[in-house]
């Protein structure tokens, strides 16, 4: 492909996304990833500003084929589940495998991988699965008796490079609740849940407008970013008024 071959030469390729009906988010994000670039969707003219003004930056790519991995401890965490990134995940063992590529970063470009988990002696329905014939259950290793909740492994190439860094930090469960989280956890919290709610997702619980409005809101009053924030709070509101529309339609006929 034509763009992976400039991707070696140092070309990369940006993606934007203007106007709607025809525009296709994952056809277009493909092609970014493929040329080791950033895509992005204008829709108005302050997006245009945030993202060549303010986020300009996230532009110039400096580290290619970015990828996370996490390793829950099972004596903290019983179950988990990632929020989102459906057509981003790599199967375990591509994680080490530097032929595949994966997401690139940008100066100033952050990116938040959300987990939802249950903490262990918690009761939950899972699925059961019948007894291994061939194999035995994992076997603890000293490190689950500690109190690390899981491990994050990330791996990066520099952009001239096709070799990968690995970084490596263990996180520890400091019994902190939800109420203590800094804003942007809080905010990160809303979107998530706005966007099962949009995709009717059978995992958004007991999740509804009101309370994504109320985190986002929490979120908006501590922060220098209350602008962007405070916007995301209007598309709820226009999304809550379209459901209700829609359920007052359903009902009707």
């Amino acid at each position: 492909m034509l763009i992976e071959e400039k991707r070696k030469s140092g070309v990369y390729l940006t993606v934007l996304g203007f106007g709607m009906d025809n525009l296709k988010d994952s056809t277009l994000e493909k092609l970014a990833d493929k040329g080791n670039g950033h895509y992005a969707y204008i829709d108005s003219l302050a997006e245009a500003h945030k993202v060549f003004v303010e986020n300009g930056a996230a532009l110039i790519t400096i580290a290619k084929d970015g990828k996370v991995q996490v390793e829950f401890n099972p004596r903290q965490v019983s179950a988990y589940r990632l929020i989102g990134y459906e057509n981003r995940l790599l199967r375990p063992e591509e994680f080490n495998d530097d032929h595949r590529g994966a997401t690139p970063m940008g100066a100033g470009h952050t990116v938040t991988a959300l987990y939802e988990i249950s903490p262990a002696g918690k009761e939950i329905q899972l699925p059961g699965i019948d007894p291994l014939k061939y194999q035995q259950a994992r076997k603890s290793t000293s490190a689950t008796d500690t109190s690390e909740a899981f491990t994050l492994k990330v791996r990066y190439k520099e952009p001239k490079e096709e070799t990968s860094q690995l970084l490596t930090l263990v996180a520890r469960d400091e019994g902190k609740n939800f109420d203590d989280a800094p804003a942007d956890f809080k905010f990160t919290a809303a979107a998530a849940g706005f966007g099962m709610l949009l995709r009717e997702s059978p995992h958004k619980g007991s999740a509804n407008y009101t309370q994504v409005r109320e985190l986002a809101r929490q979120a908006s009053r501590t922060t220098r970013r209350s602008a962007d924030r405070e916007e995301f709070i209007r598309l709820v509101d226009k999304a809550e008024l379209l459901a209700g529309k829609r359920l007052a339609g359903r009902d009707g006929n």
